[in-house]
């Protein structure tokens, strides 16, 4: 026996490299459905296994992580981030509950269409990846487990993947294929004969038996539902939306008036909260004397404020929103987020109140201890302590790092989740549909589109250097990556060349039926532990040959790949779509067969019904 690697060579006795391809991948098989190894490593194995046997190089066996692929995926993470984190999903979530009204079922076939819709525009892996966020909070809201929805989320994609030509990479190889064999390319709609019935078959069996197949089982790292957090702090706080800050100007009477000289009794229902020094954080004593540029803490009506503004020559430095209390506390530039004192902080012993001001311009609207509301007086922090800090949200995101408090909820669920769509928003949905254009267009490569859509998320701040790494899912990276060398050893091995010859003794010259029955079949089979596009570039030459032995137009053949290819329903690995929703969902690997089996029972019969009726043998 010989090892392989670069270019040392080691043979394997009389074993051929297409032998050896296909022990490779049951051994892969095997360990995935094993599941006690992360999939991440089963996935390096496998491409170093192909490079330790001498089937490839091992430059080859790595260069899946350089596959165009895997930075399309990568790019459409960062991509599907800045319209997530933007709220644009969150925004679209919302407007089907309004369509929905109180119907749950009406609102679940609601999100299915709308992922089969974006797939078809943007790809299968970046509209999960962009509503897979929304459909979870979703869930959470409609108090359906995530697993009920999250499935089919993926599953609706599939389908919308065969409405248009750009709809998946698949579409474009077997269009092309069609022509290589001496037909005609299809059309850009000609996929939606197929994919319209696709599309509302497979909503209503996962409406219909998702929840019956599905598990009831709640995962680690679901999101909370933060939709209604802003009426959530007001009635937690009993926030009453009346502080206002008052800076004094050069001229005010108020400059070189000692703090307890301060009389507000003319301003019937006016209350002095506290003074803030101007540059500094600590409150000074009740003797200092106020200077240009403090500010006045007061809690009252806006008519009695507005009337001590123009008395006392004031600047309105903060002022309640008239919206209401729920719009003061977030808004599209502003959030609050709650932070509690931890032992041994910095903040243990200083002085705040409500209506201060701390760094980065972060005001505390409410301070708590033990759950009571301390009201507008002056407190000393102790452990323990709840304040209610609002800023913008920029500022919020850097309260996460302050190792001087504990943040209960990330401001950056907040955010996507309760606030409204600001200029970042309208700059994600911009680029967005640019980069469906180029992609339905061709003007450029999709991986091109994607990397320009995401650098330019990058460069517009709708996403941050650091937020786009986070963003990626690098299981799905290392998956992806891993598995494309045994796509490509498959291929040219000879082991592709093995299962044709086995499938046409199987089929023999009986009717075109029975062909179609058996490509499908060994293109679903390979397609749950193959990528699909792999998939398809085995089988393309398969079922072009097979057709032409029959004297057959492989047109039928080639459209029926594509319904093929689409339906991975069985395993996780079968696409990314399918490893998205694994762990939102809390999924097993021997999960998704349960509504993956229908679903696919249902495409096949699509395939028998419609493809020969439409294009002809």
């Amino acid at each position: 026996m010989l090892w392989r690697w670069g270019r040392s060579e080691v043979r394997f006795g009389c074993v051929d490299s297409g032998t050896i391809s296909l022990i490779v991948l049951g051994v892969t098989v095997v360990l995935f459905v094993w599941n006690r190894l992360p999939v991440e490593i089963v996935a390096l194995g496998t491409a170093l296994a192909l490079a330790a046997t001498g089937v490839l190089t091992l430059t080859q066996s790595l260069a899946g992580f350089g596959d165009p692929v895997v930075v399309f995926i990568a790019a459409l993470f960062v991509v599907s981030e800045g319209i997530d984190a933007t709220g644009l999903t969150t925004w679209a979530g919302q407007k089907l509950v309004d369509v929905a009204g109180h119907r749950p079922s009406l609102l679940v076939v609601l999100v299915l269409l709308l992922c089969a819709g974006v797939t078809a525009l943007i790809s299968l892996n970046g509209a999960v990846a962009a509503l897979l966020p929304m459909v979870v909070v979703l869930a959470l809201r409609l108090g359906k487990p995530p697993a009920h929805l999250a499935m089919p989320l993926a599953f609706a994609g599939s389908a919308g993947s065969l409405l248009v030509l750009t709809g998946t990479p698949i579409n474009v190889i077997v269009s092309e294929a069609a022509v290589d064999a001496g037909g005609k390319a299809f059309g850009f709609f000609e996929f939606g004969i197929v994919g319209v019935p696709l599309v509302i078959g497979t909503v209503a069996i996962c409406v219909l038996l998702g929840p019956r197949v599905l598990p009831v089982r709640t995962s680690k790292i679901a999101p909370s539902d933060l939709g209604g957090q802003a009426r959530t702090l007001v009635e937690h706080y009993a926030y009453e939306n009346d502080l206002y800050r008052l800076r004094i100007r050069e001229r005010s009477p108020y400059v070189g008036l000692r703090r307890d000289g301060l009389d507000l009794a003319a301003y019937d229902g006016l209350t002095l909260v506290s003074v803030q020094p101007h540059g500094e954080i600590d409150v000074r004593d009740l003797d200092s004397t106020l200077h240009e540029g403090d500010v006045l803490v007061v809690r009252g009506d806006a008519e009695q404020v507005s009337r001590l503004v123009v008395d006392a020559h004031l600047a309105v430095g903060f002022a309640p929103d008239p919206d209401g209390a729920e719009s003061a506390l977030i808004g599209a530039e502003l959030g609050v987020a709650e932070v509690v004192v931890p032992p041994r902080s910095r903040l243990v012993g200083q002085t705040v109140f409500p209506g201060m001001v701390r760094t980065d311009d972060r005001v505390v609207l409410a301070v708590h201890r033990l759950g009571r509301d301390r009201g507008p007086q002056e407190t000393t922090l102790a452990v323990g302590d709840t304040l209610l800090v609002q800023g913008s949200w920029a500022a919020l995101d850097r309260t996460v790092e302050d190792p001087d408090v504990l943040v209960v909820d990330s401001p950056d669920l907040v955010r996507r989740q309760a606030a409204p769509l600001g200029p970042k928003a309208r700059i994600a949905a911009v680029v967005l549909a640019l980069m469906v254009l180029a992609m339905a267009t061709g003007v450029v490569p999709p991986v091109a589109a994607a990397l320009v859509a995401a650098g330019a998320m990058v460069l517009t701040r709708v996403v941050g250097v650091e937020q786009a790494y986070r963003s990626i899912s690098w299981t799905t990276i290392v998956l992806v990556g891993g598995l494309i060398p045994l796509s490509v050893a498959i291929q040219t091995s000879g082991a592709a060349d093995t299962i044709a010859h086995a499938l046409l003794s199987v089929v023999g010259s009986s009717s075109p039926y029975a062909l179609m029955l058996g490509i499908f079949v060994l293109t679903a089979v390979l397609g749950q532990v193959v990528s699909n596009t792999a998939t398809a570039l085995i089988m393309v030459p398969i079922a072009v040959a097979a057709a032409h032995e029959l004297s057959l137009s492989p047109r039928p053949f080639l459209m029926l790949m594509s319904v093929a290819a689409a339906s991975a329903f069985l395993t996780p690995i079968a696409t990314a779509a399918n490893m998205m929703v694994m762990g939102p969902g809390g999924y097993r690997f021997g999960d998704y067969w349960r509504l993956g089996l229908p679903v696919m029972l249902w495409f096949l019969v699509v395939s028998l019904l419609v493809i020969p009726r439409v294009w002809a043998w």
